[in-house]
């Protein structure tokens, strides 16, 4: 059962109740510590040894490896102020600071660089889960933005870390509220693992249908190869002026990181429909391609009108291809797709009715993707909801 209580205040966040203790974290936990880099005191990368990890391992609130390297156990060993274990909690305090995450099981030791700041929590009265849900909401990240310091070079201290204020409950409190959010996280992990199998699947059946490996019932023939410029015409996107109550919605990079269009234009020079295509052209992950969008075509991207190929047909072959379009990148600066590419860049096709089809099956999976995508951010947003309920024992829990 749930219950409200009267309220006190915690400094950077709000209010908690009258019952519930504070302290820093520093006084929960063993000294709280960053890494440095190894190469820094002589020591070298390794093939193999103690993974040493960056900021990178931290995304969403979970621990990945990231672009993790190895060192040696005399390096490990010379750097023992910043060894972590499994359960530590780590927390960036440099670039996107407050991000947090648990060291998982599966480590038993590793080391952390110089962005990063080991938080091992001390056992007793203290749920170390309990401590790892207050730092991973949005109120505690938003209070580290507001006391962090440099704008090339955003960071917090080790001692801000310290002294952050923590709520204490009893600790069944804590481990009830614990275990609640800790059910959402789970809801939300077997959601994100069928979403990874549902792209597995549809990787390989793109591999087959694509190619005619396999064929769809009812269809028969020969399927022909030609180049892209042969059945479709490239457009080269323009810059355009972005004014927040224009006509166009523009497409641009913005657009391709988050989905959203946040600018606007009254230029439209390149103008795209539903049907074409669009192809990154110029930037670090060129190869990317979609369709079914309208709006003013960045300077970035390309629009292939397609003449006598299905337009979802072409995307999903260039699609499936990505990695391969990727390598072609050229250029010293920002890379780019080479010019003459729809002059060698080749399809097989079959008829315009298989294109259909095919396109048909793989819209689908899609659609089925962005609903468990949706499913994601509707868990996501309640579980944050409900930790702004809990956190701050605006809602309390019975135990």
């Amino acid at each position: 059962m749930l219950t409200t209580s009267k309220e006190k205040k915690i400094k950077g966040i709000g209010s908690i109740p009258l019952d519930w203790e504070v302290t820093k974290l520093s006084g929960i936990t063993e000294f709280i510590t960053k890494g440095t880099t190894p190469t820094t005191y002589g020591f070298q990368w390794e093939e193999e040894g103690i993974p040493f990890f960056k900021s990178d391992c931290i995304k969403e609130g979970k621990f990945v490896y990231g672009d993790f390297q190895y060192i040696s156990k005399e390096a490990h060993d010379a750097l023992n102020r910043s060894k972590i274990q499994k359960g530590d909690i780590l927390i960036s305090i440099t670039g996107d600071v407050g991000k947090v995450a648990i060291i998982p099981e599966a480590i038993d030791e590793g080391n952390i660089n110089q962005h990063v700041a080991r938080i091992r929590v001390k056992k007793g009265e203290i749920s170390r889960d309990f401590i790892y849900h207050w730092l991973n909401q949005i109120n505690v990240r938003n209070y580290y933005n507001v006391i962090k310091t440099g704008l090339a070079y955003p960071q917090i201290s080790l001692e801000q870390v310290r002294n952050t204020e923590i709520p204490i409950p009893k600790k069944t409190e804590q481990q009830k509220i614990a275990s609640i959010l800790s059910t959402w996280d789970k809801a939300i992990e077997l959601k994100e693992k069928l979403i990874e199998q549902k792209k597995e699947q549809k990787k390989g059946l793109m591999q087959k249908l694509l190619t005619g490996e396999v064929r769809l019932p009812g269809f028969e023939g020969e399927w022909r190869e030609v180049n892209l410029a042969k059945v479709s015409k490239r457009i080269k996107g323009k810059a355009v002026e972005y004014l927040e109550n224009g006509k166009f919605p523009a497409i641009d990079m913005d657009y391709l990181e988050s989905g959203l269009f946040k600018n606007f234009s009254n230029d439209a020079t390149v103008f795209a429909k539903k049907n074409d295509v669009l192809l990154l052209w110029d930037g670090s992950r060129a190869g990317m391609a979609f369709t079914g969008v309208e709006g003013a075509v960045g300077s970035t991207f390309v629009k292939l009108e397609c003449k006598s190929i299905h337009n979802i047909f072409l995307q999903k072959h260039l699609e499936m291809n990505e990695r391969k379009i990727q390598r072609l990148r050229e250029g010293s600066g920002i890379p780019h797709v080479p010019k003459d590419f729809l002059n060698f860049y080749k399809i097989k096709m079959p008829s315009m009715d298989e294109q259909k089809a095919i396109s048909n099956v793989l819209n689908n999976m899609d659609k089925n993707l962005e609903f468990l995508q949706k499913e994601i951010v509707y868990l996501k947003q309640q579980k944050q909801g409900l930790m702004q309920q809990l956190l701050t024992g605006k809602v309390r829990v019975k135990v």
